[in-house]
Order: structure tokens, then C-alpha cells, then sequence
């Protein structure tokens, strides 16, 4: 890996194969064999410049891993509409409609797991109103209360994923549409992470 030191090539190893344990400063110094608390720090900080780590603020213990090389400042992501996908489309099948610049700063997670969609319709106001840009997270395992970009019966859609017995229940926030069991044929394109509001 070009431009780390030989130390922050050994903490970026060590939090990739232990992502799950959640390690102090104090762990990794004395899992490398740093000479002090302070110095782990410092390659730490230096490893968030150079853009091969992000740290959760609300919890120390909580590295994400960006890449093995850095992630760009800024990033071009898709933007794909809510259109009809058919039987077994999806989403990110088709043509993007546009591509925005974001900056992988405020993504919090990886940029090569992130698109966007432009929103349609009133169902999920006042959280998401038409034409306002979310992004999303590419996942097919949302947790309950998660809302998603889904496709059901063949229609793109975002909805307010939950579980009820053996069933999986769409929801909306406009209290004048109702919930409903999902189809045979759902499933998940991804997790809405941030919504930017359209105006025009």
C-alpha cells in the first residue's frame, strides 16, 4: 500500500480481520506492539486523512474500513428512477438518469456500495416528498423499521420495511396509504441512508 507506514499497514490489517471485536487504542497498541497509546492515535488519525479509515464519532471502537486504497473525496453516484422493473428487474438494472457528486465524507459507509434515486410520488411524506434525492445503501438484508428502495409486483418503491409473523409488511409515513404484505417476488435493492429535499 503506497504511502503508509509500515505501523498503519499493521493496525489496517489487524481492524480488517478483527472488524467485528470493536478494539480500543489500547487493544491494537497492544496487539501491534506500539510503544504507547499515543502513538496507535496518531497513525490512526493518519489512516482517516488518507482516506483508508473512518471512525464512527458516537463510538471509538467502531472503524469502518473504506478500502484497500482510499476512497475519493468525491464520488459520482448513479441516480436511478422509480420506474416499472417487470418481472425479476431491478433497479440498478437499468440506465442511470443522472449522476451527482457527492462527497464521501458524509456517506459513512463505502462509496462503491452507495447509489441514488429520485423519489415519486406522496406515500412516504413528510420524510421523502416527490422528486427529492435519496441515498441508499446496497444491501438485501434491511433490519425491521428499516425504509428501503424495493421492488414489489414488478414496481420500484420506497417503503417502510418491517416483519409480521412470517410475513413482510410495506409501510408508508403518509397515514392515507395503507400497509400491505409484500408479493412473492420482493426484494430489497437497498437501505435509504440520507434524503436530500428537491426544491425548486
Amino acid at each position: 500500500m503506497p504511502d503508509l507506514h509500515p505501523s498503519q499497514k499493521k493496525i489496517l490489517d489487524l481492524l480488517k480481520s478483527e472488524k467485528d471485536e470493536g478494539l480500543s487504542i489500547r487493544n491494537i497498541q497492544d496487539r501491534i506492539g506500539a510503544s504507547s497509546p499515543s502513538v496507535v492515535h496518531h497513525h490512526i488519525l493518519q489512516l482517516e486523512r488518507k482516506g483508508f479509515l473512518r471512525r464512527n464519532p458516537n463510538n471509538p471502537g467502531d472503524y469502518q474500513i473504506l478500502a484497500d486504497n482510499p476512497d475519493k473525496e468525491i464520488t459520482y453516484l448513479n441516480v436511478y428512477g422509480l420506474a416499472q422493473c417487470g418481472p425479476n428487474g431491478r433497479i440498478l438494472d437499468g440506465n442511470p438518469v443522472d449522476r451527482i457528486p457527492i462527497s464521501t465524507k458524509i456517506l459513512g459507509f463505502p462509496s462503491s456500495e452507495a447509489f441514488m434515486v429520485k423519489a415519486r410520488g406522496d406515500s412516504m411524506t413528510p420524510l421523502i416528498k416527490e422528486n427529492d434525492y435519496i441515498i441508499a445503501r446496497a444491501t438485501n438484508s434491511p433490519k425491521d423499521g428499516d425504509i428501503v428502495i424495493c421492488v414489489d409486483g414488478g414496481v420500484a418503491m420506497v417503503k417502510k420495511f418491517s416483519h409480521w409473523q412470517d410475513q413482510i409488511i410495506l409501510g408508508s409515513t403518509n397515514t392515507a396509504y395503507a400497509p400491505f404484505i409484500a408479493g412473492e417476488d420482493f426484494r430489497v435493492e437497498g437501505v435509504v441512508k440520507a434524503v436530500y429535499k428537491y426544491s425548486s
